[in-house]
């Protein structure tokens, strides 16, 4: 199988400077924008095994690092930075573009942030979620729900049923709230990570494995490019 070359590439994010990956198989059908969960980087096994395999597959990827990340700390940026590099890097991808959709993808973190990026009015073709945080461990009184239901464009939601992150009666009452626009597919047993219990699985083999149903994903919700 022919690996799809990786460039390294840099992002202006107001008077800061990131750090992305760019893989661009031939004829791409889709770019899949993607950002990194709270705790681990761009460069983590569980990203790059993902991406590598939607290369594959004949789907362009871009993947980044927030601020907080680059600068080498550890708390996440405030959504208003968090947003302002989605938007740079969603730029980024489009400049790189040769017409295809673009879509945007996150673990965790990184997905909310790009929901709450195109609800405050970026462009993405649709958007797919890593595991979305939709509530801290043990605090299902406290939703992180409420720009999710005013989206109208395509959304997967891929979802370990053991993530503490998502009491499943909850997500699924929330995809299901959000309407017709919103799938949300279940990973048996896996948890915020989709590692399974006893599944003897390296963390990019696992990252690996969700590129399939991202890949049906995308190639059932065709759009038109965003015009310049």
């Amino acid at each position: 199988m022919t690996t799809t070359p990786e460039s390294p590439i840099s992002i202006s994010v107001g008077d800061t400077t990131v750090s992305g990956v760019y893989a661009r198989p031939e004829n791409p059908l889709a770019t899949l924008v993607v950002a990194h969960g709270a705790g681990a980087g761009m460069d983590h096994p569980f990203l790059a095994g993902f991406t590598r395999a939607l290369n594959a597959e004949g789907v362009a990827t871009l993947r980044f690092n927030f601020p907080y990340r680059e600068a080498g700390r550890k708390f996440p940026d405030r959504p208003p930075m968090a947003v302002a590099a989605w938007l740079a890097a969603m730029d980024a991808a489009a400049v790189r573009s040769g017409g295809e959709p673009i879509w945007a993808a996150g673990k965790s973190f990184g997905g909310r942030m790009a929901s709450m990026a195109v609800a405050e009015g970026m462009e993405a073709a649709g958007l797919v979620y890593l595991g979305y945080p939709l509530h801290p461990p043990g605090k299902p009184d406290k939703l992180r729900d409420g720009h999710l239901y005013g989206l109208s464009l395509p959304m997967l939601f891929l979802q370990g049923t053991g993530d503490t992150f998502a009491t499943p009666e909850l997500l699924e009452t929330v995809v299901s709230r959000i309407g017709t626009n919103a799938t949300l597919q279940w990973r048996e047993g896996g948890g915020h990570s989709f590692a399974v219990a006893g599944a003897k699985r390296s963390a990019e083999e696992v990252g690996a494995s969700l590129a399939g149903p991202v890949l049906e994903f995308l190639r059932s919700h065709p759009s038109p490019a965003a015009q310049p």
